[in-house]
C-alpha cells in the first residue's frame, strides 16, 4: 500500500488530516535555513554596538532576527538597508507600536523595514519607557520569568479585544499581531482556578489577526506538553521562540528562578519533535532565544552554539 493508498484508507475516521499534518513535517530540512535570533539574548552586545553585533549574528549563519530593544537609533529605511547588507529579514518585533497620533507613521516605518508581526502598545504613561526603546512590561531579566499579579477572566478578556482592535489596525498595514508568553500564562485565575488566561487569548482573538508566538521554552517550564497544544489549537502558533533547558526531567520547578536556560541542544526540550509537528502549528518563523546568553562571559558563543546544535538537528 502507498502513502495515497494509506491516507484514504484512513478517510473518515478522523486520523487522516492529523496523519498527514504529521507525515508532510516530518521532514525539517528546510528550517535549517532559515533560523532566527531574538536579539534581547545579545542585548548588552547591541548597546555598545548594534551594527557590528548583527554583523556578527549573520556571520554565524542567522537569517533573520527579532529585535526587542529598539532599531540603534536608525530610521526604518537606514534599518532596512542595514539588514539587507547583512542578507538578514526581520518578520518580528518586540519594539513595537504605540497608540498615539503618529500610529499610522510608525506602521508605515514598519513596512519599509520588512514587519509583518507587531505588537501595539497603550499610549505612553508618565515614567513609561519611549515607543520601541525597549524590551516590553513584562519580559525577565536573565532568567527569571517575570510573575506579576494572577489576573481575572475579565481582565484576560478585555486584553483579548484590545489586541483583536490592534489587530484590525495592523491589517490595514498587512501585519498582525503577535502574543508572546512568559509562564503566567498557564497560572490559574484568579477568579476561576480551572481557567489559564492563555485558553483565554486563544479563544478570543481572531486568527486573522492575531497569532501566538509561543515561547516554547517558558510554556515547558510551565508544565505544558508543546505538541499537544499544537493539535488543540491547530494554525495558532504561526511565531515561536526556540528556547532550550534543563532540569525539566523530574517536571517544572517549584521554584522558576532556578529554570537552568542553556544554548539549544544542551537542554532536554524535544525539539526535533517539535519541529516535525510545524505544518500542524501553523509555524512560519522562529528566533532562537537565551534570556541569560550573557551569563556564559560570550553570548555570541552561546548563539554559535544554538544555531550549530539547531542547525544540525534540522538537517
Amino acid at each position: 500500500m502507498n502513502r495515497r493508498e494509506f491516507l484514504q484508507g484512513l478517510a473518515g475516521t478522523g486520523g487522516a488530516l492529523l496523519l498527514a499534518n504529521n507525515l508532510a513535517a516530518a521532514d525539517t530540512s528546510h528550517w535549517a535555513n532559515q533560523i532566527g535570533l531574538e536579539l534581547f539574548t545579545v542585548r548588552a552586545l547591541i548597546q555598545k554596538d548594534y551594527a557590528g553585533t548583527l554583523a556578527k549574528v549573520a556571520e554565524i549563519g542567522y537569517k533573520e532576527v527579532e529585535p526587542a530593544g529598539g532599531y540603534g537609533g536608525l530610521g526604518p529605511k537606514e534599518f532596512r538597508a542595514l539588514l539587507d547588507r547583512l542578507s538578514l529579514s526581520m518578520p518580528s518585533t518586540h519594539s513595537g507600536a504605540r497608540e498615539g497620533a503618529d500610529l499610522e507613521k510608525q506602521l508605515e516605518g514598519f513596512q519599509i523595514m520588512g514587519l509583518k508581526y507587531i505588537e501595539i502598545s497603550g499610549p505612553v504613561r508618565p515614567g513609561g519607557p519611549p515607543p520601541g526603546g525597549a524590551r516590553p512590561a513584562g519580559a525577565p531579566a536573565a532568567n527569571r520569568p517575570f510573575t506579576p499579579p494572577p489576573q481575572t477572566e475579565e481582565s484576560v478578556k478585555r486584553q483579548a479585544d484590545e489586541l483583536n482592535k490592534h489587530g484590525e489596525i495592523a491589517r490595514k498595514f498587512g501585519m498582525k499581531i503577535l502574543v508572546h508568553n512568559h509562564t503566567q500564562e498557564f497560572a490559574p485565575l484568579a477568579d476561576n482556578s480551572k481557567l489559564r488566561p492563555y485558553d483565554i487569548l486563544l479563544a478570543q482573538t481572531d486568527p486573522s489577526l492575531v497569532v501566538m508566538q509561543l515561547d516554547i521554552g517558558w510554556a515547558s517550564l510551565a508544565g505544558r506538553n508543546i505538541v499537544e497544544m499544537f493539535h488543540h489549537n491547530p494554525g495558532r502558533f504561526e511565531l515561536w521562540h526556540v528556547k532550550d533547558v534543563k532540569g525539566l526531567k523530574d517536571g517544572p520547578p517549584k521554584d522558576l528562578r532556578t529554570a537552568q536556560l542553556v544554548p539549544v541542544g544542551q537542554g532536554e526540550i524535544d525539539y526535533k519533535t517539535i519541529f516535525a509537528n510545524a505544518a500542524l502549528a501553523g509555524m512560519k518563523h522562529f528566533c532562537v532565544e537565551q534570556d541569560n546568553a550573557a551569563d556564559s562571559g560570550d553570548a555570541i558563543a552561546s548563539i554559535r552554539t544554538s544555531y550549530t546544535n539547531l542547525k544540525q538537528m534540522l538537517s
